[in-house]
């Protein structure tokens, strides 16, 4: 229990270390610092810098799954789909553009010319994982004559992106601060709406 408790003060250490200095700037002393370790301690947990990145990129990826995975769950046997579409929606666009991940993603992709096989388990990891496991629902929502979607994972990524590219481009490329819920409410509503025009029966 101790161990995982030092384990999880060095990720947070990491994580505001990567977000204040990027890559290339962060320094293994100072996340030991922040996390009130020695180095030997944080080299113990973490061979070294690329590791320790990998694993905060991991953590927050699994922190993402972890919430909304109730939503996913809850689509499949839905009694009111969409009402449950849209309230996956709404948590999704609201999860993937907290300001963390919103920076862990730029740093990610400013750094896929150097890793790039950090890139690409990224994208394993996050999108086409996710896409994979919302593809099995709206592939039970077809069998349950609530979806007409021949091709789920097509679909899956369909619904994705209809939620998640105007606000997370925008956050991308700081365009505004942030966006008030209201916003993310409606963007979220309306890739519903979207989706369901195209896929609904």
């Amino acid at each position: 229990m101790r161990k995982d408790l030092k384990r999880q003060a060095i990720l947070d250490a990491a994580l505001a270390e990567f977000l204040e200095h990027g890559y290339v700037g962060a320094g293994m002393d100072r996340v030991a610092a922040r996390a009130g370790a020695s180095k030997v301690t944080v080299y113990a947990h973490f061979a070294d810098k690329r590791s320790l990145f990998e694993a905060v990129f991991t953590r927050a990826i699994t922190d993402a799954e972890r919430a909304g995975a109730p939503f996913v769950a809850a689509l499949a046997e839905t009694d009111d789909l969409t009402r449950d579409l849209r309230m996956f929606a709404r948590e999704h666009i609201a999860t993937v553009t907290r300001p963390h991940l919103v920076q862990l993603r730029r740093m990610l992709i400013g750094e896929a010319g150097r890793f790039p096989e950090l890139a690409r388990a990224w994208h394993r990891a996050a999108p086409e994982r996710g896409h994979a496991t919302l593809a099995g629902v709206v592939a039970r929502l077809s069998e349950r004559g609530l979806l007409r979607a021949p091709d789920p994972l097509l679909a899956a990524q369909h619904l994705n992106y209809l939620i998640l590219s105007i606000p997370l481009d925008e956050a991308m490329f700081a365009v505004r601060e942030a966006h008030d819920d209201a916003e993310l409410h409606r963007w979220a509503d309306e890739a519903v709406g979207v989706f369901l025009a195209a896929y609904g029966v």
